[in-house]
Order: structure tokens, then sequence, then C-alpha cells
């Protein structure tokens, strides 16, 4: 992280005897890959921006669980999600915002099961909260009249049925949204969940974000958003697999406000 971010942990706020507003979990994508710490840093300063109170657990923040427990390890997850919440619950934490539909999905529907009991919000939701209270206002800026189609993160999605809040952000852009023949309901998966992402391809005709990558090419937008750093990147592969990096962009939600306001 950059000097001119300003990013409290829990254990700086709690020994000043202060408590953030919020958590900040920044999963473990947001923390080790390159690109997807673009990400945290772009969500990061919106947040300083419209001066939210937030803090992250730095070292003391442990990967969920979620691979391991899509890949059939349900002992290795239940160790880390307890290790998680006895970390979360020390801190009392009440509520906490994250940029990976695997860390929200997880954190908001099985760690109540093990005593983890949080409010839960992806980027999008959150974001769209502070534009609805007016603290965050989205500028088109150079996105404007862009064509833009977002990609449904699947534990976003269809797991927990979240659909407007990434497009409401996105219309404040200025931009054209031009959604994806399969989208929504019927999105398709950009084929890194459930673990995949840390395995070999398995024998087939077609990679499944090959196969992604050909619905966006359908759409033809000048912009793919995504609001996962899974889908980030398998769809960035996708992009340079098919040989379109000039005319296919792939940004997060964040990254496209942070950039729009200039920040």
């Amino acid at each position: 992280m950059s000097e001119s971010l300003q990013v409290n942990t829990m254990a700086d706020l709690m020994a000043q005897g202060k408590k953030p507003e919020v958590l900040f979990w920044v999963g473990c994508a947001g923390s080790f890959d390159d690109r997807a710490k673009k990400i945290t840093r772009a969500f990061v300063k919106i947040l300083n921006n419209v001066g939210v109170n937030f803090a992250i657990l730095g070292t003391e923040e442990s990967c969920t669980g979620d691979p391991a427990k899509r890949a059939g390890n349900e002992f290795l997850f239940q160790m880390q999600a307890m290790s998680n919440i006895q970390v979360l619950n020390g801190y009392e934490v009440k509520k906490i915002v994250t940029t990976c539909p695997h860390c929200f999905n997880t954190l908001k529907n099985e760690y109540p099961g093990l005593g983890g009991n949080y409010e839960v919000m992806h980027h999008s939701q959150f974001l769209q909260k502070l534009m609805e209270e007016g603290k965050l206002k989205i500028e088109g800026g150079e996105f404007k009249g862009k064509k833009i189609s977002f990609h449904d993160p699947c534990y976003l999605g269809r797991a927990n049925g979240e659909y407007e809040a990434p497009r409401n952000l996105l219309q404040e852009l200025d931009a054209e949204l031009v959604e994806l023949k399969r989208c929504k309901t019927q999105g398709l998966c950009c084929g890194a969940g459930g673990a995949q992402m840390f395995k070999e391809a398995e024998p087939g005709k077609k990679e499944i974000n090959i196969e992604r990558m050909e619905d966006v090419e359908e759409a033809k937008p000048d912009i793919v958003a995504v609001g996962c750093p899974f889908c980030m990147t398998m769809m960035t592969d996708g992009v340079k697999t098919k040989e379109k990096e000039d005319s296919i962009k792939v940004y997060d939600l964040a990254e496209l406000i942070a950039e729009s306001n200039k920040l």
C-alpha cells in the first residue's frame, strides 16, 4: 500500500480505545494477488475520500476457508473459520465489507453456524448505500458513454440474489450498460469458483472463461466490469487469450468509481 492511503488495523484502533464503523475484510486475493491489490487500493481510496471510519485485520486476517470447503475439506474449513471467528469476536466486530464474493458468501452464510454473526456486505452493496446516503457521488469521467457489460459473480448473484447494486453503480457512470447474453439468474461462471482457481483444468473442449469471453465478444462492450478478484483473473486471461487487450478492458467496480472520480 502506498503512503497516501490511510489504513488502520483493528489492533491499532483497539490500543487507542477506538472502534471502527466497519471492518474491511481484504481477502487472500486482495492481499497477495498483484491485480487484485489494485482493487483493494481503489476501494480504500473511495473509503478514505468519503470519510468512512474503517479498519482491517492486517496480519490477523486468515483465509475464510472458502476454497477448502468447496474442495471438500470441511475439517480445514472449520479450523480456518473458528480461528477467524475468535479474532473477529475478540474485537467485537459487528459489520464487515469485502471486495470478494467468496469471502462475502462464507462470512455471511457459513460463519453464523460456527458462532460468527456479523452484518456482511459486498463492496457493491456498501458503495450503493454510500451513494444513497449522499456520501458518495459518482462522476461519469472518462467512462461516460462507454459500453460496459457486468459479469455477475456466482457468489454475489445466484448464491445471494444481488444483481442490482453493481448495475446501479454502473448507471451512475453515464455509461451504456450492455447486458451479456447469459446474465443475472442465467449468468455463466467465470470458471474459478469452487476452488477451481487453484487446480489444473480437466480434459475438455474449451475453458469456461473462453466460453464466457465469447459472450463478451457478442455483446461488444468497451469494458467488462467485475465484482470479484477470481472473475478478474479469469476474464483478464480470457481477454488475453482472445487477443482483445486493445479493445476490451477489465475493471472492478471499485476501480471504475475511483478512476472516474479521479481518486
